[in-house]
Parts: C-alpha cells; sequence; structure tokens
C-alpha cells in the first residue's frame, strides 16, 4: 500500500522548499510563480526506530522502510479550476494523492513575491479551498449530466446515485470541503470512483514562526477538524511529525516482517485482517492465507530473537480473523 501526499498551495509559499527538505532531491525553487512545470515526485522514507531495531536484532541484509511519496504541485491561483496560471492540469496531479498537504505562508518577507502582492493565510486558505471545490463540482456536474439520462429509464440503482451525487453537489455549493461529509457518503462506490480533490483529508503546513501565527488562522483551520503543524521552511526542521500526521488523519500503521534476509515496514489500513496485511506483501498470501505467526515488536526484542521468543511461548498463531496491530511483526503461512 502506497502513501502519497500532494503538496498545494499558491505559487511562492514554500512548497518546493518544503519538498527540498523532505526529499533531499535538488528541485527546481526559483523566487517566481509557476517555477514548477511539473509535478516532482519524492520518495520519503518513514522515520521508524521499531524498523531499526528490529534490524539490528535479526542482523538482517537489508532494511527496507515504509515510503511516502511527496507529489510538489505546481502554485494554484485564483481561477486555476478555470485554466488561470498552470490550473487544470495541475489540479489533475492531485487526484494521484492520498490526502493533501497545503502549505500556507504566514511570514512576511518583501524580497519574497506574493502573487496577491502580500501574504494574508486566511485569504490564501479560501483561495486554495474555493479552486479545489470549483473543480469538483466541475466533476460532479458532468456526472450528474449522464445519471441523469440514465434515470429516465427507471433504473432504481442510477436513481438512487443520482441522488447521492446530488447530495454533494449541494454540500459542494455551501463552499465546504467533501472530506467534511462523513465517511460512508465519502466511501460510497458511486462517490469514491469520481475521486474529488476535496474528498482528500488534508493537514495544513504554516510556514512562518509561532508568533506568526494568529488565533484567527487557528480558529478557522479547526473549523476544517484538520491538523496543522508550524516549520519555519528556511531553517532546516525536523519533518518527521509530518508524516506521523499523514498516517493519523488517514487511519494508517506499520507492521513489520524481519529475518536474516531483510526487516522491513509495510503500510495498511488499521482495522485490516491478516490476509489483506499478507496480500501487501504478495497477493498470492492474501489468496492462499493459511496463518500468521505475531509477536508484538517490543516483545520480541524483549526476548532476544524469534526463536527465543517460540522458546518462551510469545508467539501466537492467528487465523483470518485475526486484526493486524500497529508494531506486530508477522511471519506468513500460506499455501
Amino acid at each position: 500500500m502506497k502513501l502519497s501526499l500532494g503538496i498545494v498551495g499558491l505559487p511562492n509559499v514554500g512548497k518546493s522548499t518544503l519538498f527540498k527538505l523532505l526529499t533531499k532531491n535538488e528541485v527546481h525553487i526559483a523566487n517566481y510563480p509557476f517555477a514548477t512545470i511539473d509535478p516532482n515526485v519524492g520518495v520519503v522514507a518513514v522515520p521508524d526506530e521499531r524498523l531499526d531495531i528490529l534490524y539490528k536484532l535479526s542482523r538482517s541484509a537489508k532494511k527496507i522502510p515504509a515510503i511516502v511519496e511527496f507529489y510538489d504541485i505546481a502554485g494554484l491561483v485564483k481561477g486555476a479550476s478555470q485554466g488561470q496560471g498552470l490550473g487544470n492540469q495541475f489540479l489533475s496531479h492531485i487526484r494521484e494523492t492520498a490526502a493533501i498537504v497545503q502549505v500556507v505562508r504566514c511570514f512576511s518577507d518583501p524580497e519574497i513575491i506574493h502573487i496577491e502582492n502580500h501574504p494574508d493565510p486566511l485569504r490564501d486558505i479560501d483561495t486554495i479551498n474555493t479552486e479545489l471545490i470549483l473543480k469538483d463540482l466541475e466533476t460532479v456536474k458532468k456526472r450528474i449530466d449522464k445519471l441523469e439520462g440514465e434515470a429516465r429509464t427507471g433504473n432504481k440503482e442510477k436513481i438512487k446515485e443520482l441522488e447521492l451525487v446530488k447530495r454533494v453537489e449541494s454540500f459542494l455549493n455551501e463552499g465546504k470541503l467533501l472530506f467534511l461529509l462523513g465517511e460512508e457518503i465519502l466511501n460510497n462506490p458511486a462517490i469514491k470512483g469520481l475521486n474529488l480533490l476535496t474528498a482528500k483529508k488534508m493537514i495544513f503546513l504554516l510556514n512562518g514562526e509561532e508568533k506568526d501565527v494568529s488565533l484567527e488562522l487557528k480558529e478557522k483551520i479547526a473549523q476544517f477538524q484538520s491538523p496543522y503543524l508550524v516549520f519555519d521552511l528556511k531553517k532546516e526542521p525536523d519533518l518527521s511529525p509530518l508524516i506521523k500526521e499523514a498516517y493519523k488523519i488517514l487511519d494508517l500503521i506499520s507492521f513489520f516482517t524481519t529475518g536474516e534476509e531483510e526487516t522491513r515496514a509495510w503500510t495498511i489500513k488499521r482495522g485490516w485482517k491478516a490476509p489483506q496485511a499478507a496480500g501487501t506483501i504478495h497477493t498470492d498470501f492474501e489468496n492462499k492465507f493459511i496463518r500468521a505467526e505475531v509477536i508484538f515488536w517490543k516483545d520480541l526484542i524483549e526476548a532476544g530473537g524469534w526463536s527465543q521468543a517460540r522458546q518462551k511461548g510469545l508467539i501466537r498463531i492467528e487465523g483470518k480473523d485475526y486484526i493486524v496491530q500497529d508494531g506486530d511483526v508477522l511471519f506468513i503461512r500460506h499455501g
């Protein structure tokens, strides 16, 4: 399972700087709008001390962390949904991602151009969110046009789907982000299949210092029920809290496999059962799953290794209904 995050915001708010800090890749950063002509995609290892400890314990030949893909998407401007700036092509790139990191400029610096002449975090958030909503409305309206024709035939499924999509349209018309609508509607195949931008959960990254972040801004973000992180991207901050926050909002956890060949972290949704988790290692493991040998990572460390843990009776045999927990170490038995 791949975790991917899209970095969005107005031009010159620090998106490419964030990307560079995250990936340590040299990307094109320039002090003018639209320096990013294609989305830069960077692969970042998920920092996890548990992986490091298990790797040392097993003396593995390889250590393979879970990864996050970051898409550095060109600056959005007012009218992007209608093709202004580099508009449409970049909004479509956000569809590739699981969640959105919205970078908001809170610092003042007359040397760095702002597309609206001066930074105003409240206005800038509204600009970005409006463009995402307008793009979703365009997608939804196209779907409604098609469904209305199909519903006229009396097809009950299509009539039901039309009602659902119209409910989503109404929510968007109120200027609301769809991830606030609730999982039941968003996980409905009719809505999920539309891959709507504002259905993706959001983390706000406030570029500046704590003193630059007003109470009004914090209250605005609270309305979106979204987390925020404050980073001064001019410095070299520890950005691991951003990845941890992404795991939290997407309800993701990690399990591990470890042995002489490799120690590896795997990303799954919380609540997945053992066969689904096994399927992230190899599809055959899910289809031909027999059982899983399971131990919590700390118990394995304290036992001193797999064979010692087995001797102490610490390894459990779990079947198809076992729900994998964060920090489990698994050994999959399959046909």
